[in-house]
């Protein structure tokens, strides 16, 4: 079973950044697609950037917008996400997932870590 685990959430001031970690454990290949999620109080999760657990090429999500790098950190074998010039919108919790083929498809993902929570001041 793949295990994930988020950290690096917490209170930011707008137009700081912050730098997400998933540290991800368990059966989980190269080939395994990594993503980050937002999930604002009363809104669906979203796709905001994804990536192979191999690294490479990233993808980032319609609401991703030019702010956010992806990143496979192979010495601390972890997928990072850095939050550029943070939004009051940015506040929500933050999701990692793998699954075996793609993360495109939200309701579809094997497996999602508990989320860490990120709050954006204005």
């Amino acid at each position: 079973q793949v295990q994930l685990v988020e950290s690096g959430g917490g209170l930011v001031q707008a137009g700081e950044s912050l730098r997400l970690s998933c540290a991800a454990s368990g059966p989980i290949s190269d080939t395994y697609a990594m993503g980050w999620f937002r999930q604002a109080p009363g809104r669906e999760r979203e796709l905001i950037a994804g990536i192979r657990w191999s690294g490479g090429s990233a993808f980032y999500g319609d609401s991703a917008r030019g702010r956010f790098i992806i990143s496979r950190e192979s010495a601390k074998n972890t997928v990072d996400l850095t939050i550029n010039s943070a939004k009051p919108e940015d506040t929500a919790k933050w999701y990692c997932a793998a699954d075996p083929t793609t993360v495109v498809q939200t309701k579809r993902i094997r497996f999602w870590g508990q989320g860490t929570q990120v709050t954006v001041s204005s």
